[in-house]
């Protein structure tokens, strides 16, 4: 199966955490991350889709994809 995750948050280290976590679990970068201002909330917020192919599995909607 091929799971797709978007993930957003505010432009900080934690986002790059997120990000770099899902990289090391076998996540792969799917297309450029995404800028853009937040003027309620006065920060910068990214979004970067990632994806990710698990063999041996088949989709569901009760798939938790932050646990893949």
């Amino acid at each position: 199966m091929k799971l797709y995750r978007m993930i957003t948050g505010p432009d900080d280290n934690r986002f790059c955490h997120r990000i770099s976590r899902a990289l090391s679990n076998g996540w792969q970068l799917a297309g450029n991350a995404s800028l853009t201002y937040d003027s309620t909330k006065g920060h910068v917020v990214c979004g970067q889709a990632i994806v990710k192919d698990v063999a041996g599995q088949d989709y569901h909607d009760d798939i938790t994809l932050s646990d893949f």
